[in-house]
């Protein structure tokens, strides 16, 4: 992604947390991803709303003739906000669309007191996920439709999982469109964490860190980033010892992995 592109979404998720207490926030999720559905699958319509030939009030006009019958009014002002926006990517366009469909989800979750569960559940999932070659495969096949790998994300989280959670992953891991599903689960926990104003860091180690070990590294990582830190650890045996961490775009690994795979690539430089 982009320096535009980040900056563009940060702008977009800023718009979107100043409405949190708009009492139609409850609906919007569902209704962005319908819309990122429709624009995601349409060619003719994604390449018009984010033409960059043309000005921003014939796009966000186009918005406005689209979708003013068809979704609230916060919907409708979001994807006026996105579109008038320069893309130089349309599927870009897109995917800020999906993130914003997710981050609206979250702030309902938020506003409810549920956002701690959310999370656990996301990266319970993440967990799953990672552990299942089988769903990878499902998720990933190009001859299965949306609407069947929607349902059966569904049916695995039924009765497990908040509805918000359940909402942004079936969409989420039914509309990949070429990308890795633990990367997009990557992106929905930093969303989730980020309605804190804190970031995640996601740690893989040889064995499950300590109460002890855990505290002194969220402190350590809190005080490195300026931010509360939430870990989500993850056991990896090709870790073998050491620990990696990534927090956004800043990797850190002091894995032994990683350390005779350095060395490796020393002796045959």
């Amino acid at each position: 992604m982009s320096q535009t592109v980040r900056e563009n979404a940060a702008g977009l998720r800023a718009r979107l947390d100043e409405r949190r207490d708009d009492p139609g926030l409850p609906g919007v999720a569902g209704e962005l991803f319908a819309a990122a559905d429709l624009i995601g699958s349409d060619v003719q319509l994604r390449t018009a709303l984010s033409d960059a030939g043309q000005p921003a009030s014939a796009r966000t006009s186009l918005v406005h003739a689209l979708f003013d019958e068809r979704l609230s009014p916060i919907a409708v002002q979001t994807l006026a906000d996105l579109v008038a926006q320069r893309w130089s990517d349309a599927f870009d366009m897109v995917e800020v669309l999906e993130a914003l469909g997710a981050q609206a989800a979250f702030l309902v979750s938020q506003r409810e007191g549920s956002l701690d569960s959310v999370e656990d559940q996301l990266f319970g999932f993440a967990q799953s996920l990672a552990g299942s070659a089988h769903l990878q495969m499902a998720l990933t096949d190009p001859s299965v439709g949306s609407a069947a790998k929607s349902a059966l994300v569904g049916s695995l989280l039924e009765g497990r999982a908040a509805a918000q959670t359940s909402q942004v992953l079936s969409y989420a891991l039914s509309h990949l469109r070429g990308r890795r599903a633990d990367a997009v689960m990557t992106v929905l926990m930093d969303l989730a964490a980020e309605q804190r104003n804190r970031s995640v860091a996601h740690v893989r180690v040889a064995r499950p860190l300590d109460h002890d070990q855990a505290a002194r590294l969220t402190g350590a990582l809190s005080r490195l980033h300026g931010r509360d830190i939430r870990l989500n650890v993850a056991v990896d045996p090709e870790v073998i010892g050491g620990i990696a961490v990534r927090v956004g775009d800043e990797v850190m690994d002091a894995t032994i992995a990683t350390r005779i795979d350095q060395a490796r690539r020393a002796m045959v430089g």
